[in-house]
């Protein structure tokens, strides 16, 4: 873990010093030429190079950030309590970004949910719980509005959430309709810094958190089906 930090932190760091050292040749080089256009041309490279420089630190603190959450440095672990889980589902669904709802932009994303009437309270820490369920919920949407960007019209963005009650457990499942994965990618979907997005946007750690917060945390499981450019499923189960 700690040489998978070091790695992740490094590329952002190493992105920072090649613009910061490319910033400085460019001011060094407007003090000796002054041909007509140039210094145009140096000050949109200087404003180019210190937009780099901000996303990468973003990213690291990102990271950092992830870190201190997978820490959990606090000395004593909250104890999980009875929690209206289809409550807890809707309140961080609601959370999640949905996108504007423009009448000439693309559609939106289209929401079916189905709660089970007979969840009711199942024995969990809210916010960690939370948490990994606002994970899953914006890497749908993240998907759906991948593949929306690439698919010809009318295709239709859909995100499906469903809570049930099992012998003795509940089970949550989160589907979307969106770019799905391959299967190389799907063989890795829980390691701690895989991530599918760009680098300036997810640091790879979002579901490493929600699977140790589901299996290590609530003794529960954390599944994924999914088909390159079709769909994901994932289904999360707690003990009751």
């Amino acid at each position: 873990m700690s040489a998978g930090i070091a790695h992740e932190l490094q590329n952002p760091l190493a992105f920072m010093q090649k613009f910061a050292d490319v910033s400085m040749g460019l001011i060094e080089q407007d003090g000796q030429d002054h041909q007509p256009g140039l210094e145009q041309t140096m000050m949109d490279g200087l404003r180019q190079n210190l937009r780099q420089i901000s996303q990468q630190g973003q990213r690291a603190s990102a990271i950092i950030a992830d870190m201190l959450a997978h820490a959990r440095t606090s000395p004593t672990q909250p104890q999980p309590q009875p929690t209206d889980l289809n409550a807890l589902v809707a309140e961080y669904l609601l959370l999640a970004d949905h996108g504007p709802r423009t009448p000439n932009g693309p559609a939106a994303v289209e929401l079916h949910t189905s709660f089970g009437f007979d969840v009711g309270l199942v024995p969990a820490v809210p916010p960690e719980i939370g948490r990994a369920l606002l994970n899953r919920f914006t890497n749908a949407l993240h998907a759906v509005r991948q593949r929306q960007q690439a698919s010809p019209a009318g295709y239709q963005p859909t995100l499906n959430m469903s809570t049930r009650r099992l012998a003795d457990a509940v089970e949550i499942t989160v589907r979307d309709n969106g770019t799905g994965m391959a299967e190389a990618m799907h063989a890795r979907i829980f390691q701690p810094f895989f991530t599918t997005k760009p680098a300036t946007e997810g640091t790879g750690l979002g579901l490493a958190l929600a699977h140790d917060t589901i299996v290590k945390g609530h003794h529960g499981t954390l599944s994924v089906q999914t088909r390159e450019g079709e769909f994901t499923e994932f289904r999360v189960r707690l003990p009751t």
